[in-house]
C-alpha cells in the first residue's frame, strides 16, 4: 500500500500542539482593516484551537504532522 500524502495547504495553516490539538491562525487580517476596530484587530492575532467537530477531518488529510 502505498503511502498517504499529506494536504499541503492544511499542512501550512495548522501546526499541532504538545497535546495533539490542532492550532490555527485568525481569518479576517489581511486587508480591509480600516473599518475593524483596534480591538478586533488586536484580538485577531492570538491563535485558536480547531473545533471539534472538524479535528477529524483535519487529521485525516494531514496524517504525518
Amino acid at each position: 500500500m502505498p503511502k498517504m500524502k499529506t494536504n499541503r495547504s492544511a499542512a501550512k495553516r495548522f501546526t499541532k500542539t504538545g497535546t495533539g490539538k490542532l492550532k490555527r491562525n485568525k481569518a479576517n487580517k489581511s486587508h480591509i482593516l480600516t473599518k475593524k476596530t483596534t480591538k478586533r484587530k488586536r484580538n485577531l492575532r492570538q491563535s485558536a484551537m480547531t473545533d471539534l467537530t472538524n479535528e477529524k477531518n483535519m487529521k485525516k488529510i494531514m496524517p504525518y504532522i
